[in-house]
This record gives C-alpha cells, sequence and structure tokens, in this order.
C-alpha cells in the first residue's frame, strides 16, 4: 500500500493530523512561542523513545483486533513487562546491573508474559468469555501485581535505582543531520522498535498469514470454509499481542532505570493509548507507529517548555495527551473495526 493510497482510504485520519498540525502552528503563532527552542533535536530523540512502547503494545493490539479479539488487556500486560524486567534486572545483575544484564531482563520479561496472556487467549477464544471483562481484568491483576512483585522483591512499592538503557552509536549515520542523531545515536530499543514496526507491515500486508489474519477478523466462515484453522490464526495474534505489550512495558523500564508502583504504575495509561493509536492509524501498524509518536511528543513537552524557559502547569501539560485522545476518538468515528471483532467463532468441521 503506497503513501498516496493510504492517504485515499485515511482521508478523516489523514485530514485529522493536518488539523492537529494547523492548531499547533495557529496556537505557536498567537502565544508567539519559541519554535526554534520546542523544535530541538533532543525533543525529537526523547518523543521517538516515549513512543517506543506505545508503537510495541499497538501493533500487538492491532494484530489481535485483525484477528477478532479485542485486547483490552494492553496496559496491563504492560504492567507486568515492566516490573518482571526490574525483577529480571535484579535478580541476574544484583543491586548494580550492567547492559547485559538488561537486554536479558527485557527480552526475558517479554516471554514470561507468555504465562499470563496465553491463560487470557484460552479464556476468551475458547471458554468465549466477554473479550471486554477479560481485558479487564487482565489490567486489573496487573495494578495489583506491579506494587505487590515490587513489595516482594524490594519491600517498598517502588524499586531501587537499576540501570537505563546505553544509547547505541552506528557510524557515519549517526552523522547525518537531524535523522542521525534521533535514529543512529539514540536508544537501540527506538530502532527495535521500527524494526518490529516495519516487519508487522509487511506480514500484514504482504504474506498469507496476513491475509488469514485479516480473514479471520472480518470473516471468519470463509477462512474456515478454505481449510484454515481460525481458533489457531487467533490464538497466534492475541499470544503476539500479549507479548508485544509486555515488551513495551520492558522498553519502558529499560527507559526509566526504575520501576514505579505507585499510583497507576509508571505505565500510567501508555496501554489504552496504544489501542488509540491503533484506531487512528487505521490498523496499519506504520499508522500506528506514527500516531504513538504523536503522543510520545506530547509526553515529552514539560521536559520542553522546562528547557525553553516557558511557564506552563504541569497538570496542563500532562492533560495534552488525554485531549488529544479525546480528539482521536471522536475522529476515529470513521474507522472501520473488522467485522468479526469479539465474536467466538466454532469451526463447521
Amino acid at each position: 500500500m503506497s503513501m498516496a493510497q493510504y492517504a485515499r482510504q485515511n482521508t478523516v485520519q489523514v485530514g485529522g493530523v493536518v488539523a492537529l498540525i494547523a492548531i499547533g502552528v495557529l496556537g505557536t503563532l498567537l502565544l508567539d512561542l519559541p519554535v526554534e527552542a520546542l523544535l530541538t533535536v533532543g525533543f525529537v530523540e526523547r518523543s521517538f523513545q516515549a513512543a517506543a512502547p506505545i508503537a510495541l503494545a499497538a501493533v500487538g493490539g492491532l494484530y489481535a483486533e485483525k484477528s477478532g479479539v479485542f485486547n483490552v488487556g494492553l496496559e496491563g500486560f504492560m504492567i507486568f513487562g515492566a516490573v518482571n524486567a526490574a525483577a529480571i534486572m535484579w535478580i541476574v545483575g544484583g543491586s548494580s546491573p550492567g547492559q547485559s544484564d538488561l537486554w536479558i531482563a527485557v527480552f526475558a520479561s517479554g516471554l514470561l508474559t507468555l504465562v499470563y496472556v496465553i491463560p487470557f487467549a484460552v479464556l476468551v477464544i475458547r471458554y468465549k468469555a466477554n473479550q471486554l471483562v477479560a481485558g479487564l481484568a487482565v489490567w486489573f491483576i496487573g495494578l495489583g501485581f506491579g506494587p505487590f512483585t515490587a513489595v516482594l522483591v524490594w519491600g517498598s512499592r517502588n524499586s531501587p535505582g537499576l540501570t537505563t538503557i546505553n544509547d547505541l552509536t552506528i557510524p557515519f549515520l549517526a552523522e547525518i543531520p537531524v535523522l542521525g542523531p534521533v535514529l543512529f545515536d539514540s536508544s537501540p530499543l527506538v530502532l527495535f522498535a521500527l524494526l518490529v514496526t516495519v516487519v508487522a507491515w509487511i506480514v500484514l500486508f504482504r504474506t498469507r498469514y496476513g491475509y488469514w489474519l485479516q480473514a479471520a477478523g472480518e470473516n471468519p466462515e470463509a477462512l474456515d470454509t478454505a481449510g484454515i484453522s481460525v481458533t489457531r490464526v487467533r490464538y497466534a495474534a492475541t499470544i503476539f499481542s500479549g507479548v508485544m505489550a509486555g515488551l513495551g512495558g520492558a522498553v519502558l523500564l529499560a527507559q526509566a532505570g526504575s520501576f514505579t508502583g505507585t499510583g497507576e504504575t509508571m505505565v500510567a495509561g501508555r496501554g489504552w493509548i496504544a489501542i488509540v493509536a491503533y484506531l487512528f492509524g487505521n490498523y496499519n501498524p506504520i499508522g500506528a507507529a506514527a500516531a504513538a509518536l504523536l503522543f510520545g511528543g506530547l509526553d515529552m513537552l514539560q521536559i520542553q517548555f522546562q528547557t525553553a524557559g516557558i511557564s506552563v502547569p504541569n497538570k496542563l501539560v500532562n492533560l495534552f495527551p488525554y485531549v488529544i485522545v479525546i480528539v482521536v476518538l471522536t475522529i476515529w468515528g470513521s474507522t472501520r473495526v473488522p467485522s468479526a471483532v469479539g465474536e467466538s467463532y466454532e469451526s463447521e468441521e
């Protein structure tokens, strides 16, 4: 699918992005904000880093919903991933973990998410549990599991400082203006998220499994008639969604360097924003990643305002992502969800 085709098929979404940009430009002019001090390379780099966890969870949730399963539990799976990554890093590396310990923790945490997502998949696919209720249950369990695990490991709802991911510098490419420092002299987890996004797009729109996945969510009867197991396709997509959300939580932890279990935990609604991201991206992994970047940039505005010497109340700036979520959900009204989302299916055999 070319960019022109995507624009034609997603007129409202593209128009919404253009409108948001226009509002931002107009607000900047009216308030006489120092654009050169706000739109810095550092701001763009931090925005990409903030977007990476959201993009990973969004790609996973997109796959599940494309197959017909609405995984509302992305927030909970991200919490599982974040606290497990912190605990594994502590167990493997002690109080002073190194980079190798961090990498082990990130990917081990993603795999450990299988323990949580497989029962969820069995519950909603085999036993036909209400997907919304099951997903909310995962979220509530995550809200309790994260702080509980932290108390067991560290005696506190928050972990001590562990370590953060080091930047990866790729020679020559890092010297490219703007793009170099953002992508090739930054967190390797950003490149990982970009790689996952591109591969997810290729698999979804250019492979046989991708066509099966789309058919499972649009017309499962036709897929079953063709001799393909709808149940297996949905299991694979749902399990993938949980693992990707777990990885998203682990990436968030690797960037923060410690786990926070107070309040809504350090995940703080990113799983819900991931759902909005793939809806706004119209079930296209690249569109979902672009929406995640928008939310990541909004999340980093407070730091940028402080750097530019602009006095804006923290609570007001923290509301920006949620205001945009409301706008996106309004625009999302034109996005056509897969026909069989939320509907259980029994083989005709």
